[in-house]
């Protein structure tokens, strides 16, 4: 699994690659300075929102991320599995967290980040909305999910799916206290 300080590596690697400063990237995507070092140093838990946030501000995919190497034809991915090198866990606000395993990780120039991602129940009655540039597609493949969305709750079940503008400010977690699966596609305009 790639670890925190590994993405950090490659946040700080695509930032001085690309010439911008911790400032300018603070400015770009709204995260203080200090939270960015920490980030690239691999001290903090790893949350989506602002990885999507550095991506959009350093003007790459969030696979950019999780790639090593970029092909331009089609990539077949492996079976999934929960150990599996690709897996990437978030975590975020007050929920146990999100297990991402990335799918086409070495697919070149793509526009969608599809994952399977394991879903862990909320730990706690209120937890933190975030919100991003893009869409997103979840197709519940085992268990139930709870996702708010806004001010409003939607529950999808197992063969269910919900489809997103992921600027308005949302959350997901497992309803109840059984973990659950999904298959997500997230898009994020470069």
């Amino acid at each position: 699994m790639p670890t925190n300080d590994h993405i950090g590596g490659k946040i700080k690697d695509l930032r001085e690659m690309r010439n911008v400063s911790l400032e300018e990237l603070s400015a770009r995507t709204g995260l203080e300075t200090a939270l960015l070092q920490r980030i690239e140093a691999g001290d903090v838990p790893l949350s989506l929102s602002p990885l999507q946030k550095i991506a959009r501000g350093l003007g790459c995919r969030l696979g950019t991320f999780l790639d090593d190497s970029n092909l331009s034809g089609p990539v077949v991915s492996e079976a999934v599995e929960s150990s599996d090198d690709q897996s990437l866990r978030f975590t975020g606000g007050n929920q146990n967290g999100l297990l991402f395993h990335a799918l086409s990780v070495n697919k070149a120039d793509r526009s969608m980040e599809p994952f399977i991602v394991e879903v862990m129940p909320a730990t706690a009655e209120k937890y933190e909305l975030s919100s991003h540039e893009g869409e997103e597609f979840i197709y519940v493949l085992e268990g139930v999910i709870e996702v708010a969305y806004g001010k409003k709750f939607f529950q999808v079940k197992k063969g269910q799916s919900i489809y997103y503008d992921s600027i308005v400010p949302h959350h997901l977690h497992a309803a109840g206290s059984e973990a659950a699966k999904i298959l997500a596609v997230i898009y994020s305009p470069k």
